[in-house]
């Protein structure tokens, strides 16, 4: 096994490797939808995509907790240090870096980003993280449909992790052109059904995607996870 993905809820996931547990935009303590809370995660990095409370979500109270190492655009790292969280490094767009588990790189994101108390949260950003195996995973994390999507993938995708809630992200629809744009071996739907708003049909939207695209779909329950 390279890796252990697993779904937390909304837009939390968490990549257990080797090298260290990777944890990815964890709003856990009040997410009705969480699979876990806060004080139960392990964590030896931890990835903030933009600076919405529903993706920030719990990373001060769990970076205090682990000394994980935060890492996100400058912008929120700036941020969390004033909350104080001690170890972060910060990226921006298209700038990445090196850990004992691989490579991670920031991506584009169409969104918006503004941290809970107003500060700006810098550019928005997807993940894509290279394992030492080789294996590659890219979490677009919050974002409408883009055509460079295709440059994500060109160099091949064991797993993509894209939203499919509409009304904040992409919906259904626009997820299924982003995987004829990225061509993963496998995709995950997210950041849906933890509130009326974003509700979705995963299973009706995975059937598509098995009968329109060469990828295969997991659907995923809150705390089910899928080995790499």
């Amino acid at each position: 096994m390279t890796a252990k993905v697993t779904w937390l809820g909304h837009g939390c996931w968490s990549v257990e490797t080797p090298q260290g547990t990777l944890l990815i935009d964890p709003f856990l303590d009040d997410n009705p939808a969480a699979a876990a809370k806060a004080e139960a995660v392990a964590a030896d990095y931890i990835l903030v995509s933009h600076g919405h409370g529903d993706h920030v979500g719990d990373t001060v109270k769990i970076a205090r907790r682990t000394g994980a190492l935060v890492i996100a655009c400058y912008e929120i790292c700036e941020w969390l240090a004033r909350q104080g969280v001690e170890r972060t490094l910060g990226h921006n767009l298209g700038g990445g870096s090196q850990h004992p588990f691989g490579r991670v790189q920031l991506t584009l994101a169409h969104h918006s980003s503004v941290l809970p108390d107003g500060s700006n949260g810098g550019n928005p950003a997807g993940f894509l993280i290279t394992l030492h195996q080789g294996t590659r995973l890219y979490f677009a994390c919050d974002t409408a449909l883009f055509l460079d999507m295709q440059l994500i993938g060109r160099g091949g995708l064991d797993l993509a992790v894209l939203p499919i809630g509409d009304l904040f992200t992409m919906g259904p629809d626009d997820a299924l052109e982003a995987i004829k744009l990225l061509k993963p071996r496998r995709v995950a739907p997210s950041h849906y059904n933890t509130w009326p708003p974003i509700a979705q049909d995963a299973q009706a939207w995975a059937a598509r995607v098995r009968a329109e695209t060469s990828t295969e779909p997991v659907v995923l329950r809150p705390g089910e996870s899928l080995s790499l």
